[in-house]
């Protein structure tokens, strides 16, 4: 059995260096409830969205070196850059101010702010990995970039992708590969009426339907695979375009496992559509809570238990949940054929 996870564990700070400063010190809280999450779960593969990139990889040494100080060591590690806080040097969002956050591919302050990175048990074959972080938005087959607001020089360089997206293939202990196929996208807000956001979130997700048709040049993997990462999208509560998630959720070739937990289900908002125990991020109103984490096996695994890590109030773990990251990690049990 392999446990696949992914969390967007906010582990980001206003300056480069800053978060490798925080987990050296071993005194910073949200650290030390990040690592409590993850050694009480003890997934086999972690995907970490909203982790600082820096240049020689520190940040991620550092924490895989917590991590395995408390037992969960990972010896494989995966942190490219990314397009979050990478500089394009244009008013991407057209407010006549440059080197702004929401100027670079994706947002962040500085290169690498609120990246990802993959911890590993089973050996990462980088050599055929896939990194997809330069396609441009605009060639994108049936991108949403139409109508988005951009300047014809924005428009030529904007990237798909506001982190990355990623096909890692893992070296199984039989030889053969699972594909992760990782990313994180942008919310769906923090725009104005032209939805520049909500339209690049769609397009984020629906690039991974047209990447197992086979249409963006590239080979698809074949089976089997995991589509994993923070869609930043809720198919039923909260803002966006969910028309590309509930297309990908509902994906023949794939598998929802509807990871639940007790902690979601108390955590109820008022009016919810969608089923309060699936959410995996905890925001005040609005939007309230809602599930903008997936792992989605394909079809061909058997899924052995799923879940997400939200303790219900006064359980154990509750308080470390709370502590380490408005969103929560969720995990799948796989068993292959």
């Amino acid at each position: 059995m392999l446990r696949v996870a992914t969390w967007s564990a906010e582990l980001s700070r206003k300056g480069p260096g800053l978060l490798w400063r925080d987990i050296e010190s071993g005194k910073d809280k949200q650290i030390a409830a990040a690592i409590e999450v993850i050694t009480a779960t003890a997934p086999d593969i972690l995907l970490i969205t909203g982790f600082d990139w820096d240049f020689e990889g520190r940040a991620l040494a550092a924490f895989e070196a917590r991590l395995a100080a408390a037992g969960q060591g990972y010896p494989y590690r995966f942190a490219p850059p990314t397009n979050a806080g990478l500089a394009t040097g244009l008013d991407l969002d057209g407010n006549g101010r440059l080197g702004e956050g929401r100027d670079a591919q994706g947002y962040g302050r500085f290169t690498g702010q609120g990246g990802m990175a993959l911890l590993s048990r089973l050996p990462i074959e980088t050599e055929r990995a896939r990194d997809f972080s330069t396609l441009a938005w605009r060639d994108l087959p049936g991108a949403l970039i139409e109508g988005a607001g951009l300047s014809p020089e924005a428009r030529a360089v904007q990237r798909l992708s506001t982190v990355a997206h990623w096909d890692l293939p893992l070296r199984r202990a039989d030889g053969s590969a699972l594909h992760l196929l990782a990313f994180a996208a942008t919310p769906p807000v923090f725009d104005g009426p032209e939805d520049r956001n909500g339209r690049r979130n769609h397009d984020e997700a629906a690039f991974w339907r047209l990447y197992l048709d086979g249409r963006l040049g590239e080979a698809p993997p074949a089976p089997p695979f995991v589509v994993l990462g923070d869609a930043n999208l809720d198919p039923a509560d909260g803002e966006g375009r969910p028309e590309a998630l509930t297309a990908l959720l509902a994906d023949p070739r794939l598998q929802d496992p509807r990871p639940a937990s007790a902690g979601g289900a108390a955590a109820a908002d008022p009016g919810q559509k969608g089923d309060p125990a699936l959410d995996t991020a905890d925001y005040p109103d609005p939007p309230g809570n809602l599930r903008v984490d997936y792992v989605l096996p394909s079809a061909g695994l058997r899924i052995e238990g799923a879940g997400v890590y939200w303790p219900a109030p006064g359980a154990p773990g509750a308080a470390a949940a709370e502590t380490a990251s408005r969103h929560r990690l969720v995990w799948v049990d796989l068993a292959f054929p």
